[in-house]
């Protein structure tokens, strides 16, 4: 199987950062692509970002565009997502997850499309 392990959550004051990261171990390829989620209290699980482990193409959902940069580290299996200016509302568990993308896709922004789960990490942005 496939395991992922995120890090790096915490409490944050607003207009701060964050640095999560996603480590891989068994059956993981750079051909993966990589996302991250994030489901608040009470909300839908909301997609935050996808990367392509063998094109280096990202996508980032409206909300955190120009704040959030996912970015990879194949020799490592780990990718990232820092977060830069916070604001209460990202306040969520956070998701990072693994999947084959649709051709011609290289990114993918469905949880369904994803196979493999990491277990979370918190992250608290206060006010």
């Amino acid at each position: 199987q496939v395991q992922l392990v995120e890090s790096g959550g915490g409490l944050v004051q607003a207009g701060g950062s964050l640095r999560l990261s996603c480590a891989a171990s068994g059956r993981t390829f750079s051909s993966y692509t990589m996302g991250w989620f994030r489901q608040a209290p009470g909300k839908e699980r909301e997609f935050v970002a996808s990367i392509s482990w063998n094109g280096g193409v990202t996508y980032y959902a409206d909300s955190v565009k120009g704040r959030f940069t996912s970015s990879r580290d194949n020799a490592k299996n780990t990718v990232y997502l820092q977060m830069n200016n916070l604001k209460p509302d990202d306040t969520a568990v956070y998701y990072c997850a693994a999947g084959f993308p649709a051709p011609p896709m290289a990114v993918i922004t469905n949880l369904r499309d994803y196979d493999y789960w990491g277990q979370g990490t918190q992250v608290t942005v206060s006010s």
